[in-house]
C-alpha cells in the first residue's frame, strides 16, 4: 500500500492541476494508483473533469471520486477561502473498489449499496440529498457498513457544487466508492466536546424539548449542575452549551465518544431544554462543553487512544473531513486539524475538506456531524494491529 498527498495554491486551474497531478506522480514513483481522491476550491470548480482526466492519463486512480469545498486539506495544510486544490493517490493492492452514484428522488433514494461490512467513502450535495435520511437507512438495512466522508461545501445554492465519480461530474445528489477486501480501514470522529457533570434519563419530552430529567424540569437540573462547576466550565457553558445522548444505553459506564452529541438550542418558559434533535423518553443524555480547548483536548485524545491501542500499526494514509465551522474560526492557529492528525501518526499523507455536514459512524451507527473532524485512516495489510 501506497499513499500520496499534492497541494496546489495556484488560481490558474489549468496550472494547478498540472502541479498536483506531475506531484503527486512522483511521490508515487511511477507505481499505479487505485484510488484518487481530489477536493477543490470553488476556483477550481469549472476544471474538475480536466483534473480526472489528468489523473488517468498520470495512472494516479483507476477510480476517482472528489467534490468542491470551500476550504481544502491537503499537504499538511488547511488552506481556507482561497484558491486551492488538492489530491490523494492510493496504490491499494488487493482491493475491491466499487462505484456508487446516488441520488433522491420523489421520497426514494436510488443505487443504494446492497451488502454491508463494507467501507464506503461518500461525499454529497446538501442541497438534494438527505445524508441523514440516507444514512438511517443504511444503519437498518445494512449492518456492518461504516460511511465516512462529508457534504460539499462549495457552494451556497443548489445547482453549484460539483461532485466528481470516475469520469463524470454531477451537480446534485452523491457519489460514492466502497471499499472491501485486504485493507485495515480506522475511523475516529471528534465531535470537539467534553462531557460534564453525570448522565441524566429523559423522563419527560416533546419533539426536541427535554422537560424532565431524572423526574426533575430540565432546567433545574442544569442549574444545579452549572453551581458545581469551576469557573472555567461555566464560561463554557454560557457560550457552547451542549448535549450528549449515549447511542449504546446498554453499556455500563459511558465516556468520551459514546455520545452523538447536539446543540442545545435555548430553553422555554416551563424549564425545559431544546435541542437540535428529537428527545425521547428513556435515553441517557449528559451535558456537554465545546470551545477551542475543548475540540483540541478531544481530538488529541482520541487520536493517540487509537494510536496507542495500535502501537504497531503501520498507517500509510489519512482522509480528513472537518467541518467548515472549525478552522480558523474555532482554533487560534491554522492548519489545526491536520497538523494534529500528522503529529500523533508521523506526517502521513492526508487529504480532505471542509464540509458542510461530516459522515462518520459513533456507537457502532452512522451519523451526520457537525463541528466534528471525521477522519478515516489507512492502515497496511499484514500489520500486528491487523
Amino acid at each position: 500500500m501506497k499513499c500520496v498527498s499534492a497541494l496546489s495554491t495556484l488560481t490558474n486551474t489549468e496550472a494547478a492541476i498540472q502541479e498536483v497531478v506531475e506531484r503527486a506522480a512522483a511521490l508515487m514513483g511511477g507505481e499505479p494508483g487505485d484510488l484518487a481522491l481530489v477536493f477543490a476550491s470553488p476556483h477550481h470548480a469549472a476544471g474538475m473533469a480536466k483534473l480526472t482526466e489528468a489523473i488517468r492519463a498520470h495512472q494516479l486512480g483507476r477510480h476517482v471520486l472528489g467534490c468542491t469545498g470551500e476550504s481544502i486539506v491537503a499537504d499538511g495544510q488547511e488552506i481556507e477561502g482561497a484558491a486551492a486544490l488538492g489530491l490523494w493517490s492510493a496504490r491499494l493492492p488487493d482491493v475491491d473498489l466499487k462505484p456508487f452514484r446516488l441520488t433522491f428522488v420523489d421520497g426514494e433514494f436510488s443505487g443504494m449499496p446492497t451488502a454491508g461490512g463494507s467501507s464506503l467513502l461518500l461525499l454529497g450535495d446538501p442541497f438534494s440529498f438527505p445524508a441523514d435520511q440516507f444514512l438511517l437507512r443504511a444503519n437498518g438495512e445494512l449492518p456492518g457498513l461504516r460511511v465516512v466522508g462529508g457534504m460539499a461545501s462549495g457552494a451556497n445554492a443548489p445547482g453549484q457544487n460539483r461532485l466528481i465519480l470516475d469520469g463524470e461530474t454531477f451537480q446534485d445528489g452523491a457519489v460514492a466508492i466502497s471499499l472491501e477486501g485486504a485493507l485495515v480501514l480506522r475511523t475516529i470522529v471528534s465531535q470537539g466536546c467534553r462531557p460534564i457533570g453525570r448522565p441524566y434519563i429523559v423522563t419527560k419530552a416533546e419533539q426536541n424539548l427535554i422537560r424532565e430529567l431524572g423526574r426533575r424540569p430540565a432546567l433545574e437540573v442544569l442549574g444545579e449542575l452549572f453551581a458545581t462547576l469551576p469557573p472555567g466550565d461555566q464560561h463554557r457553558v454560557q457560550h457552547g452549551l451542549h448535549v450528549g445522548r449515549v447511542i449504546n444505553e446498554y453499556q455500563e459506564s459511558f465516556q468520551r465518544g459514546d455520545f452523538l452529541v447536539h446543540n442545545v438550542l435555548g430553553a422555554d418558559e416551563v424549564g425545559g431544554i431544546a435541542i437540535s434533535d428529537r428527545a425521547k423518553v428513556g435515553q441517557t443524555v449528559q451535558f456537554h462543553v465545546r470551545d477551542e480547548e475543548t475540540a483540541d483536548e478531544d481530538l488529541r485524545a482520541l487520536l493517540e487512544k487509537d494510536r496507542d491501542l495500535h502501537p504497531d500499526a503501520n498507517v500509510r494514509g489519512a482522509l480528513l473531513f472537518t467541518c467548515n465551522g472549525r478552522g480558523t474560526r474555532l482554533f487560534s492557529e491554522p492548519h489545526h486539524d491536520v497538523t494534529v492528525l500528522q503529529n500523533v501518526f508521523n506526517a502521513i499523507p492526508t487529504a480532505g475538506f471542509f464540509a458542510m455536514g461530516e459522515l462518520g459512524p459513533v456507537g457502532g451507527q452512522n451519523f451526520v456531524h457537525g463541528y466534528t473532524a471525521s477522519i478515516v485512516l489507512f492502515e497496511e495489510p499484514g500489520s500486528p494491529s491487523a
